[in-house]
């Protein structure tokens, strides 16, 4: 099997296009995966695994990467205020209607886990697994700000390819210390496109009022309510080594309310792990499978 991804535009509930990639079987009993982005990110942090699954040898799945509104390929909202998770859930649940979806599994890095949350909470017919990567029902602070800080609308854009490289690695190259510069410059364009001889942002700037809020007085306060609707289904952890969104304390703590978790620590990456490495990439289909067991 050689599955690639293809596109996908739907509507949202409010009328905004929605973009997603989509590829991997379809009908053959197993659980289609959602891949959830996190903030700022779009269907192309995903590629690897996403491709990985639905081109496994033996059990290969249908995959669904989602462009929230205000990312990638999908439209910009008119209206900041609706970058916000429960805006964004009901683009996830837009995009699996559109497709069929009524039963799948959750992968959802950073802001795509709080979403998977959400949709556990709000939609529990839809998830029959979820997979949180670096993300949980307490954030730090530390993490918080230093997203603030890289999202900030009058952040200067690169000029060229290998400017925004070097920016990436910059910001990010003491939470990824492995990655070499093929890597930073892959990272650059998935960050950036160009439009007109220029370099833009995968996403509208105006995402920035999503964490406005955000104030080392007054942290955000802790979602267990939300982490508790997942009491019944699968789930597994994805944990970078390096976070400082999500801390070591964090994960014990998710541990002790649910010690069923399947957990996989990435020593060697921060803030959110890529999914790209085999042995996560073979983790997460593992767990996959259980997931389809257990639906069964």
């Amino acid at each position: 099997m050689n599955a690639r991804f293809h596109d996908v535009f739907c509507r949202a509930s409010d009328g905004l296009k929605l973009h997603a990639w989509d590829t991997g079987p379809r009908d053959d009993g197993r659980l289609p995966v959602l891949c959830l982005p996190g903030l700022t990110r779009t269907v192309a942090d995903f590629e690897t695994l996403g491709l990985a699954l639905a081109n496994h040898p033996t059990v290969p799945r249908r995959v669904i990467a989602i462009d929230y509104r205000g990312r990638g390929l999908s439209d910009h909202d008119p209206d900041p205020a609706n970058y916000a998770v429960p805006a964004e859930a009901g683009d996830v649940v837009a995009v699996a209607s559109h497709l069929g979806i009524e039963r799948a599994i959750a992968v959802g890095t950073s802001r795509g886990g709080i979403i998977s949350m959400v949709l556990a909470a709000t939609q529990p017919k839809l998830l029959a697994g979820v997979v949180l990567n670096d993300v949980g029902p307490v954030l730090e602070m530390e993490g918080l700000l230093r997203i603030k800080g890289y999202i900030a609308a009058d952040r200067p854009l690169p000029a060229t390819w290998e400017e925004a490289a070097s920016g990436a690695k910059s910001l990010f190259g003491r939470d990824f210390p492995n990655l070499g510069d093929d890597d930073w410059l892959a990272w650059a364009r998935r960050g950036f496109r160009q439009r007109d001889g220029a370099l833009e942002r995968t996403y509208d700037p105006a995402l920035e009022v999503a964490f406005a809020g955000i104030d080392p007085a007054k942290p955000p306060p802790p979602a267990w309510k939300l982490f508790d609707a997942m009491k019944n289904l699968p789930l597994m952890l994805v944990h970078g080594g390096r976070s400082d969104l999500l801390s070591a304390q964090g994960v014990a703590d998710m541990m002790a309310r649910r010690p069923d978790i399947d957990l996989v620590i990435v020593p060697d990456e921060g803030h959110a792990p890529l999914l790209a490495d085999a042995p996560t990439i073979d983790r997460i289909g593992d767990f996959c499978a259980r997931c389809d067991h257990h639906a069964g």
